[in-house]
């Protein structure tokens, strides 16, 4: 909800912020400048947020049918009020609906919303910024409260996933991992200078705390196999002797050089 917004381009942006959120419910409160088309322009693909906005002729009447009422304020003011945080307030706002409409309301751009503005609220939400610059944009502030009323209501939303992302691996695959690459170290004589038991517990402590997928386990555990095969095929050209080393075709040659 917004009283007396000045400019057409604060109300797009907060229309936009709405709809990344997954808000539907806009409510203008004597708007300088309410223009469909322009702001369907800027914000694209949110007609359905436009076309369901509400034109009010006063604060008073635009949350009258509110049982919730929650302002906005970038600083404390001198009357006493029930200050709250955007995560304390959002997830009061989500429990609210439950009883019926509940309104978050933003003043407008120049000096937020005046008192008497507040003195319709339930309660004020203060977003923490660098005290040397608190004054935040409409519709950055719009996004911040409803980007955690999001969160309020869907809970974390998981990270997206790459397309070879696997399901995680089994016991069974990390334990034949780690076999894999300790005995790989061993042919490469790593435990040498270092005490094996205590290397791969480090190894699978790493991989606990990775937490890899099938394919990623899977990539670790031929490491370890190829390590072995590389010093086999190692094996078996000294086993050869120089005389086979020989009949290789010297490099220059075969790339005609001179």
């Amino acid at each position: 909800m917004l009283d007396c917004p000045r400019d057409v381009v604060n109300v797009a942006g907060v229309v936009r912020a709405m709809k990344n959120m997954g808000l539907a419910q806009l409510r203008l409160v004597r708007p300088g400048e309410f223009d469909p088309r322009r702001i369907e322009g800027i914000a694209h693909r949110t007609a359905d947020v436009v076309s369901a906005t509400e034109i009010c002729r006063s604060l008073a009447e635009a949350v009258a049918d509110c049982v919730h009422v929650v302002g906005t304020t970038a600083r404390a003011r001198t009357a006493h009020r029930n200050y709250l945080r955007p995560r304390p307030a959002a997830e009061r706002i989500v429990a609210r609906t439950r009883e019926g409409r509940v309104a978050v309301v933003f003043g407008r751009e120049d000096r937020g919303l005046t008192n008497e503005g507040l003195d319709l609220c339930d309660a004020v939400v203060v977003i923490p910024t660098a005290p040397d610059y608190p004054s935040m944009n409409l519709a950055q502030a719009c996004l911040v409260i409803a980007y955690e009323i999001f969160l309020a209501r869907e809970g974390e939303a998981p990270l997206p996933r790459g397309k070879r992302s696997t399901a995680p691996a089994t016991r069974e695959e990390v334990e034949a991992t780690l076999a894999a690459l300790e005995g790989g170290l061993v042919r490469i004589e790593f435990f040498r200078a270092r005490e094996a038991g205590t290397v791969m517990r480090t190894f699978r402590t790493l991989l606990a705390r990775a937490e890899p997928d099938r394919q990623e386990a899977g990539l670790v555990r031929a490491v370890g196999y190829e390590i072995g095969h590389c010093i086999d095929r190692l094996e078996a050209g000294a086993e050869d002797g120089p005389e086979a080393a020989g009949q290789a075709e010297p490099a220059d040659r075969r790339t005609g050089g001179p």
